[in-house]
């Protein structure tokens, strides 16, 4: 799991006349969109901003640049099994507007079983690293909780891009720390380097689309995710179980000896 899926709505007071009915959507007022990718500490790995409000999750990801480098093929190498099964792809954590594309996991809107059921708690539970991104740049950054005033669309992508930057300053500094503000580290951890090697052929770009986009991909990971936390949940029962498992008592009988002994 590479992190978590989602979109952000940022207000748009000063939105020029002639735009508004571009830029506004659902909120009913002029937005610009924030399509981020956020792990569990809170580190923004992925920031798409620039789609007018207008758009839905599902637009605004054509248009990102999330998978390009895997359509090209200059992603890292990527290997794991569940539930005994190889895949090759990582996957984001996304909600149910977005495509069921191999790359993506969705939580299930009505599930049915307790695997199921399961799976779409801890999938849904995951998911909200984002929206605690999201809830943490806005506490932060409070230019980016209140409506824009700039008339500028590209001032506001700088503002943006600069929150979200300083954002991933804090959270490398603060992290594995036990302290709230530690100034003075040097992060040694070293990151990862896409292979080099990369093709241009059409036909490799073609697979790689059809792979990413491929349906059948991703119901058969999500029903091996389903397996496998469920058996995790099992073991995690069991190892609690044993835990709590209650010491002995010792025997009356003995006791009852040693006084009798003890009274003669």
């Amino acid at each position: 799991m590479l992190g978590s899926l989602d979109c952000m709505h940022w207000e748009w007071k000063n939105c020029p006349t002639g735009w508004k009915g571009q830029y506004q959507g659902k909120e009913k007022v002029p937005t610009l969109v924030l399509e981020a990718v956020v792990s569990e500490d809170l580190w923004f790995w992925h920031a798409f901003f620039e789609m007018p409000g207008s758009h839905n999750d599902k637009n605004v990801l054509d248009a990102s640049p999330l998978f390009q480098n895997l359509l090209n093929g200059n992603t890292p190498r990527c290997e794991y099994v569940v539930n005994g099964n190889t895949y090759t792809q990582g996957y984001y954590l996304a909600d149910g507007i977005y495509p069921d594309w191999s790359t993506l996991i969705k939580t299930i809107s009505k599930p049915q079983g307790l695997q199921r059921k399961y799976f779409a708690k801890m999938q849904e539970k995951v998911r909200k690293d984002v929206e605690r991104g999201f809830g943490v740049l806005q506490a932060q950054f409070g230019i980016v909780a209140r409506p824009a005033l700039s008339w500028s669309h590209q001032k506001l992508q700088k503002v943006m891009r600069a929150c979200i930057i300083l954002h991933n300053m804090i959270v490398e500094d603060e992290r594995d720390t036990p302290h709230d503000h530690v100034y003075d580290r040097i992060s040694q951890s070293e990151s990862t380097r896409p292979d080099a090697t990369r093709s241009g052929d059409l036909s490799v770009f073609i697979r790689n689309y059809r792979t990413m986009r491929d349906s059948e991909n991703h119901f058969a990971l999500r029903d091996d995710l389903i397996a496998h936390l469920w058996t995790r949940k099992g073991q995690l029962e069991e190892d609690i179980s044993e835990e709590e498992e209650p010491l002995p008592y010792p025997d009356d009988s003995s006791e009852l000896d040693e006084e009798g002994s003890n009274s003669e």
